[in-house]
């Protein structure tokens, strides 16, 4: 891979992530002349990279390869053809040393909650739905309304804060209607005495008002979802362009000819500068705007942009395996990590050695807290009192570890952030039109994988007409998208080639292009 970048190219892409590889891929494939600009020195694939240590793989967060839409399925097994695995899909909570299904099944979690604590919890639900609360206000008061005090406090109150970090009495009631959908917990607790009596044999299906089933296989690729994004920089390569690893961007300023004047430095302080016609740019909205000369008038409403960060700790086990899920939820108070990956079960060859498990604690915090700033070795430790709290782990089995820390993992949805996004995206198109926005941070959007690749795949597109013939912000999805459903029609980025620009929104772009996924707002938004 060279790292020596032409002076001049037709579009420089800012951040080597699924949205910026995907552009950097197609542009490629088209015969434009492409630099890649990334500020890791070594992983390319953002948020969906793979890091290894010791033959020991790593996913930040878990990637799912699914998607309705067929023309993100068909690029995946275009950059990536022989290599993927098709893997079982099992998540579940864990509470006080049980699993509990997810999405929760009511009946089986009375059950393991044992008959006093299921007598309080039946008693809270009936109570609230006994006298209800007539001012929905809150996550809290939704989900109370709906499930009672003690089953909110056990199933939804603890790792909702965990992984948002605000309380859950601050959240907004619309975010609870839409992330939790057609769960009644009467028909449920009935649903689930029929079965247990023989009475209902009709496997939930999401029809008829039941609530929809998660997909129950996936695809992987076989070392982890940075091998997809390791290929596409390998093509990109191949065809001729460069990949700069290790440079970060600087300066981002146009001459009087609209050509585009890319400065990145390294960390010895050398500067790499590249003129292009076109932009596109990952980075997240508050950096771009610092780098921009000169600074935009909505400067101050980018620098207002927040966001959630992300640490995972891995733990080498000696251990056949621990638990057969992808990865479990933990609801407990006791304990701070919020989700626990099991990195055999996303794949065998996540794991180089059969004797060893390989679990990654996840820890949401943001940048400069406690947490972030603790040491790899206290982090660690942490892992190991939590996993032996938790009763999973017993620590002298613990034959290694490792942190993971991932910045900026989640755009905040606060109080300003639509007016904020909105102010600085109709200056930088008014005053740039060769300057494209794409991906989960830059857009500011809590976009998934394959919908980060739609932006830059639409964004190429609108390169090669030499206009903005596609509204790039449209595309966004809710969180149940990559739950159930099937794939859609495919719309080929040839067909749009030989029409110059006359193509249309087939059925599976649609899928990915009219909703919005579902984020926590403050309160006082919902107000």
């Amino acid at each position: 891979m060279s790292q020596d970048a032409k002076s001049t190219v037709d579009v420089a892409v800012i951040g080597a992530g699924p949205a910026g590889l995907t552009a950097a891929y197609q542009l490629t494939k088209l015969g434009y002349d492409v630099t890649v600009i990334e500020r890791d020195e070594k992983d390319v694939g953002g948020i969906s990279r793979t890091v290894e240590y010791e033959g020991f793989r790593f996913d930040i967060g878990g990637h799912r390869f699914f998607s309705k839409s067929q023309e993100v399925v068909d690029l995946w097994n275009e950059i990536l053809p022989d290599d993927f695995i098709q893997r079982p899909r099992m998540s579940r909570i864990y509470y006080e040393g049980k699993f509990y299904s997810y999405p929760l099944r009511a009946f089986e979690a009375l059950w393991n909650l044992g008959i006093w604590r299921s007598t309080l919890c039946m008693a809270s639900y009936a109570k609230a739905r006994l006298f209800p609360n007539k001012t929905i206000r809150s996550f809290e008061d939704w989900t109370t309304s709906q499930f009672g005090w003690k089953l909110y406090s056990i199933f939804f109150k603890t790792y909702t804060e965990k992984v948002w970090g605000m309380p859950c009495d601050e959240m907004s009631a619309d975010w609870a209607a839409q992330r939790i959908k057609g769960l009644s917990l009467g028909k449920a607790v009935l649903d689930g005495l029929k079965r247990s009596l023989g009475l209902n044999k009709r496997p939930n299906d999401g029809s008829n008002g039941q609530a929809k089933t998660l997909l129950e296989t996936f695809r992987y690729p076989r070392l982890g979802p940075g091998m997809m994004w390791d290929a596409a920089r390998d093509h990109v390569v191949a065809g001729g362009n460069t990949v700069l690893m290790g440079h970060s961007l600087k300066q981002l300023s146009q001459d009087e000819e609209r050509t585009w004047r890319v400065t990145a430095t390294r960390a010895d302080g050398s500067e790499t500068t590249i003129h292009a016609r076109h932009v596109i740019s990952s980075a997240p909205m508050r950096e771009l705007a610092s780098r921009l000369h000169p600074l935009p008038e909505t400067s101050m409403e980018a620098s207002a942009l927040k966001y959630r960060d992300f640490l995972t700790v891995a733990l080498m086990i000696r251990s056949d395996d621990l638990f057969p899920d992808n990865w479990i939820y933990i609801h407990d108070s006791q304990v701070q990590v919020g989700r626990i990956q099991n990195f055999r079960s996303w794949s065998p060859e996540m794991v180089p050695d059969p004797s060893l498990a390989c679990v990654g604690l996840e820890y949401f915090c943001f940048e400069g807290d406690g947490l972030w700033s603790s040491s790899d070795e206290e982090l660690v430790e942490l892992a190991k009192k939590e996993m032996q709290i938790l009763g999973l782990v017993d620590p002298e089995t613990v034959v290694g570890g490792c942190v993971v820390r991932q910045e900026k993992a989640y755009p905040v949805y606060d109080d300003s952030y639509a007016d904020n996004v909105a102010a600085m995206r109709g200056e930088l198109e008014a005053r740039y039109p060769t300057l494209h926005m794409v991906g989960r941070n830059g857009m500011h959007r809590y976009n998934n994988q394959d919908h980060a690749m739609m932006t830059a795949i639409l964004s190429v597109e609108n390169i090669v007409a030499g206009e903005r013939i596609h509204d790039v912000w449209s595309v966004n999805e809710d969180a149940e998208y990559h739950e159930s459903g099937e794939e859609g029609e495919r719309t080929p980025i040839e067909d749009l080639l030989r029409a110059k620009g006359k193509a249309t929104i087939g059925p599976d772009r649609a899928a990915a292009l009219n909703s919005e996924r579902a984020v926590p707002r403050p309160i006082n938004r919902a107000a």
